[in-house]
């Protein structure tokens, strides 16, 4: 299994060989596969080898390849990769192989350090490899429980008894790290009460600011955006009963981007309360078709209880939206109640379709103040500080503030 490399800078005394470890990956559309590609992305444009290792798109052998990611060329080792049934879209590559595939890449890369996104299945085997190599290791989880138990078929008292396994192995996984990051300290609190870790790192996805145009100019009409995977954790559902309270004459329209197993039950839903010509699944989108449905909404609502971050948020930030958002988890991190937009109890579609109504009956000059507030709220998720950082950690010097 031979490296190939990409077209890149002259070699400098900086410049680090970087593997990245990955469970999910481009093509898969979800935070945790767009932050290893934003990742990636960045860190060749700043003169560094990039490489990656991840699930192929098949059960089949391929050699490494260059791919195009976010514009950059990285180095991309595909592995033999099973599809999960449970799931729409999620490939995995057997267990039992993850070590000996862990072994070629390393010995063919040869990296100054390792980067695992996850303790599952490649980076597990990556880690244990690393370390008996001397490689030093950063480990980043993008994982919860909710994440997990919606696909693993299993009946509820096993569920427990499996997560408590899983979290186990991650805790062996993670201590093998030199480091250990999440996207926010909130998150990096529900790590350290579920394994037997400390100091782990807070540190922003990151999003690059300049790849969305926030519109100051008053709506033509009223339209609310989710952008994310249809799961089960992400409560769709509830932002469509808080629609079918609405005052009709809003004239509300909601789109819906992306795709996932909650799809047709949320288009059954949808019929179901008279909402056909009010709602739009558009599925998967391109870039510049995302960025424009951020440019034409009037407000973003995520009623998600399960995210360690939420890329889509800051996006929507970054594009000059009002956010409404589920008081849960990470998001109250972007989210300031009564600023940038709102939090709502969780599952409360009544207290939801109050706080869509304010956000759609507020004078205009109070709509660009929340805009104000989510631009201002952005700037300290900049893809560059989060770079720089990850950069510290791989050297092993202190993190920047």
């Amino acid at each position: 299994m031979p490296p190939v490399s990409p077209a890149e800078s002259p070699e400098s005394a900086d410049r680090l060989r970087i593997l990245i470890g990955c469970d999910t990956f481009a093509p898969d559309v979800n935070g945790a596969a767009r932050f290893a590609e934003r990742l990636a992305a960045g860190l060749v444009q700043r003169g560094h080898r990039v490489f990656v290792v991840a699930p192929g798109v098949r059960y089949k052998r391929t050699r490494p390849a260059v791919e195009m990611i976010e514009g950059q060329p990285v180095t991309v080792y595909r592995l033999p990769a099973v599809r999960w049934k449970p799931h729409d879209w999620l490939r995995f590559v057997w267990p039992w192989r993850s070590k000996y595939y862990a072994r070629r890449v390393l010995q063919a890369v040869q990296p100054d350090v390792v980067h695992i996104q996850s303790h599952i299945v490649i980076g597990r085997g990556l880690a244990r490899i690393a370390k008996q190599r001397g490689i030093p290791i950063v480990a980043t989880n993008h994982v919860m429980a909710e994440n997990i138990i919606d696909f693993t078929t299993l009946p509820p008292v096993i569920d427990k008894l499996f997560l408590k396994l899983a979290w186990g192995d991650a805790e062996r996984t993670f201590k093998l790290a030199r480091a250990v990051t999440t996207p926010t300290r909130k998150a990096a609190d529900f790590l350290e009460a579920t394994v037997d870790l400390d100091d782990v790192i807070p540190i922003s996805c990151g999003i690059e600011r300049s790849n969305y145009r926030p519109d100051p100019a008053p709506r033509d009409r009223n339209r609310i955006l989710f952008v994310g995977r249809l799961t089960t954790e992400k409560h769709v559902d509830v932002t469509l009963k808080a629609i079918s309270r609405l005052d009709p004459a809003l004239d509300v329209h909601f789109d819906v981007i992306g795709g996932g197993d909650q799809m047709k039950h949320l288009v059954h839903l949808t019929e179901k309360l008279g909402l056909q010509q009010r709602v739009t699944f558009h599925g998967r989108v391109d870039d510049e078709q995302l960025v424009e449905a951020y440019s034409r909404a009037s407000v973003f609502v995520i009623s998600s209880i399960a995210e360690l971050q939420s890329i889509a948020t800051m996006e929507a930030m970054a594009s000059g939206l009002p956010v409404i958002a589920a008081n849960a988890v990470a998001l109250p991190h972007l989210v300031h109640d009564g600023e940038n937009g709102y939090l709502v109890t969780p599952g409360d579609d009544v207290e939801l379709a109050a706080r869509i109504t304010d956000v759609l009956t507020a004078p205009h000059e109070e709509w660009l103040r929340m805009q104000r507030a989510s631009l201002d709220g952005v700037e300290v998720h900049d893809i560059t500080r989060t770079l720089r950082t990850f950069e510290a950690l791989y050297r092993g010097e202190a993190t920047p503030e």
